[in-house]
């Protein structure tokens, strides 16, 4: 029960690695208030929360993305101990075929929204001191792919700003850290797998030492940087990549 007594939202709820973390974060005693833009998933997981927990749980439907819903949702909820910035896309393209439109489509997303939410709740006092903001990166910011521009850049920039985030909120004990996982079997996997050659991505397989990563995996290492115990950490970037870059070097 390391996060009972806790308030977290957590954006992207309704899928993958958030979906996993409101799952973990109740079972550890904390109350979620899940952000997504699809009010049937989120209800089938307030359905599934209220099973594990008889603590009330709050969802929001939120486009992240739209200044106006996120002012809503900030003047709605009450102040928080914890955020996750889970909200996400990818979207392959080769360097020459890169247009504003396609900039704007993931970086929004990515980048922009999780920025102006925090700059939002932290305007309106909805952060309390001591609290702790994760966001999620991607191991492709220090090992790009063929037609990973757009997307590693904004993932890239989040980095950077989580820096120095950590450093213009330490005098409140307030933390923000990274997770930067490898391949995970999420909704994201599965339109990376649709842009891949099916043999070039066993090949790939193969070279995580143990296997592919689960959203579980990564949602029991945002909850470290949610809890306490992660109290003298900050302004970091956890690599969770299954021994990936580990066996790369042994073949170099």
């Amino acid at each position: 029960m390391r996060l009972r007594n806790k308030k977290i939202l957590i954006t992207g709820a309704s899928s993958g690695i958030g979906r996993a973390t409101c799952i973990k974060a109740v079972e550890e005693g904390a109350t979620i208030i899940a952000v997504a833009r699809r009010e049937n998933l989120l209800i089938e997981l307030i359905k599934l929360l209220e099973e594990i927990s008889t603590e009330k749980q709050e969802y929001y439907v939120c486009d992240i993305t739209d200044e106006n819903q996120v002012q809503h949702l900030s003047e709605s909820i009450d102040t928080v101990d914890g955020i996750v910035h889970s909200a996400g896309m990818v979207f392959p393209l080769p360097v020459k075929f890169i247009k504003r439109k396609h900039l704007d489509k993931v970086w929004n997303l990515n980048t922009f929204a999780p920025i102006e939410l925090t700059a939002m709740l932290l305007s309106k006092g909805r952060i309390r001191n001591e609290s702790s903001l994760v966001f999620l990166s991607s191991i492709s910011t220090k090992h790009p792919y063929f037609g990973g521009a757009v997307y590693v850049s904004s993932k890239a920039a989040l980095e950077s700003y989580s820096r120095n985030l950590a450093l213009e909120l330490a005098p409140k004990k307030i933390r923000s850290n990274v997770v930067s996982p490898a391949l995970v079997k999420t909704a994201i996997f599965e339109e990376t797998v649709k842009a891949t050659d099916p043999d070039k991505l066993q090949t790939y397989e193969k070279q995580y030492p143990f296997g592919l990563g689960t959203p579980e995996d990564v949602a029991n290492a945002i909850l470290f940087f949610l809890s306490s115990d992660s109290r003298w950490i900050t302004g970091q970037n956890l690599v969770m990549d299954g021994g990936l870059t580990l066996s790369s070097s042994q073949q170099t």
